[in-house]
């Protein structure tokens, strides 16, 4: 493929035009219905061959150019998170409690915005897959896509992506040899006590004061029985119970999130992990949800040469910069099929960082 750098101002006005508009009608996993009609639509006017429904709401693109029997995949994800925007500009949410927190539109307009200017004026001999996936934030849309023969339908040698990445200067690269991204295992811990009423407590078994002891126990996990060398994060993201406004209840239930390394200890973070929740007073019952929902993501030299290289060439004013991300995607997922690259790219400045606009928050600084 031709290194040359394509340069469009239209086509940059129409990525604009696209993000505003897939952020502003924001559809949560396997519900990318509207999202999926239009980036169908926009495939089909650029002349690509379409497959809609694959793995869902998945979308793959195809672009034949040439006779050669290459090809290599070009990934996005499209689903939205389930938080209420804070914003106020015109391309704000219109739908109440789902937002593009986590730059999904952006993947979504980038992704488009390739597939026109290879459509135009794109000089290889072989052919690119553009995949846009459902359900990334649920860590089950990559699986989904596979289970439904992505790449026995659409076989190809390697798959790419890119993530915004807030905090990292605008018009620079990110990617780095070995693990990029971290892996992500998310578990239930339900906490099983007996209820009452308010105005008696000494009656009941609270399974909220029990579970708050075990939520701020959990954060002794990373810093006392994890050695200083490794790394790894427990995030505690959601404490619900099944009370009512004067009812003790008898059920609490925490989600726990859970970021490692593929070299850190697991074994005896687990092992950690049990002992924290292992209360004599209350049945504690952890489920764990799916394990993992992302493993690390790891590239090769092979393909951090190529990325690195085509970062420079295309772009001979950027830096690469070797940074690992401690979020994770489940793109990782095609690493059991021996095919993987993920680049991370800038979408936003450090200063708006320190301002308070990041990824899963409730506001963007975006144009």
């Amino acid at each position: 493929m031709s290194r040359t750098r394509i340069q469009s101002d239209q086509v940059h006005d129409d990525m604009i035009a696209w993000r505003h508009d897939v952020h502003k009608h924001p559809e949560l996993g396997f519900r990318e219905e509207r999202t999926a009609d239009k980036v169908a639509a926009l495939l089909e006017e650029f002349g690509l061959e379409v497959c809609r429904g694959v793995g869902g709401t998945g979308v793959v693109g195809v672009l034949r150019r040439g006779h050669g029997n290459r090809a290599i995949g070009l990934r996005a994800d499209m689903d939205a998170l389930p938080i209420q925007e804070a914003n106020d500009f015109p391309h704000r949410s219109v739908n109440d409690g789902v937002f593009h927190g986590c730059g999904h539109d952006g993947h979504t307009a980038m992704l488009l915005g390739s597939a026109k200017c290879l459509a135009d004026e794109g000089r290889f001999d072989g052919t690119v897959y553009f995949i846009f996936q459902p359900s990334e934030e649920d860590g089950r849309g990559a699986l989904s896509m596979i289970d439904d023969g992505l790449f026995e339908r659409f076989p190809m040698e390697s798959v790419y992506g890119m993530h915004n990445m807030p905090g990292l200067p605008t018009g620079h690269f990110a990617v780095r040899k070995g693990t990029i991204m971290t892996s992500e295992d998310i578990f239930v811990i339900t906490v099983r006590g007996r209820g009452g009423h308010a105005s008696m407590p000494e009656r009941t078994v609270d399974p909220i004061v029990i579970g708050a002891e075990i939520v701020l126990a959990l954060q002794t996990i990373v810093s006392r029985h994890l050695s200083p060398r490794d790394w790894g994060v427990v995030s505690v993201t959601e404490f619900t119970t099944d009370g009512a406004r004067n009812v003790i209840p008898s059920e609490a239930s925490a989600i726990l999130d859970i970021r490692m390394l593929p070299d850190e200890d697991v074994e005896g973070f687990y092992e950690a992990l049990g002992a924290v929740i292992d209360d004599p007073r209350v049945e504690i019952v952890p489920e764990q949800i799916y394990r993992p929902a992302a493993p690390p993501s790891e590239i090769d030299n092979e393909m951090f040469q190529t990325l690195e290289r085509v970062a420079v060439e295309m772009y001979p004013e950027a830096t690469v910069l070797p940074i690992m991300q401690t979020g994770a995607t489940d793109m990782a997922q095609v690493r059991a099929r021996g095919m993987q690259a993920y680049g991370i790219g800038p979408a936003r400045t450090i200063d708006e960082i320190n301002s308070g606009y990041g990824q899963h928050g409730d506001n963007e600084r975006v144009a």
